[in-house]
Parts: structure tokens; C-alpha cells; sequence
């Protein structure tokens, strides 16, 4: 696993598991979410890019499949039906 702290308002580090190729993201608002099948290029470029942010937007929001951190459910406040 290789990880980067990063120098954004908006995203405070990034994780890539080379194995599983999920690339993990820790907003500073919102927590951890998961992006799955990414390519490592894509961990490089968020880690290198003068505006991290502006790569999320560009290069991995909408185009990778996605999941919040599973430890983050039990924080989430539950509906009823």
C-alpha cells in the first residue's frame, strides 16, 4: 500500500492498494470513501497534481465505482421505512 498526505482544503490523503487497485480517499469534510479498478497512474496524478481537488474532479469523480468507508456506517444516522 503507498500513501500520501496531501496539501488540499479539500482532500487530506490518498491511499492506493496496488493489489486490489482501490484508490482510498479522506476528505477533509466527509471521511474515507473507496474507488475500485483504478490504475496506479491515477494515485500518482492525485498525489502530484497542484490542485488535488481539482484532479478528483477531472480525473476520478463519476468514473470509478465507488463506496464510503464501511466503518463510517455505524456513524450514519438510520431511517426508518
Amino acid at each position: 500500500m503507498r500513501a500520501a498526505r496531501l496539501s488540499s482544503s479539500v482532500i487530506a490523503r490518498v491511499a492506493y492498494d496496488e493489489t486490489d487497485r482501490t484508490l482510498s480517499i479522506w476528505f477533509r469534510e466527509t471521511g474515507r470513501y473507496i474507488y475500485s479498478d483504478v490504475p496506479s497512474a491515477i494515485f500518482e496524478g492525485i498525489r502530484r497534481a497542484p490542485s488535488a481537488g481539482r484532479y478528483f474532479n477531472d480525473c476520478i469523480k463519476r468514473r470509478f465505482p465507488c463506496r464510503p468507508d464501511p466503518e463510517r456506517r455505524k456513524f450514519r444516522p438510520r431511517f426508518s421505512d
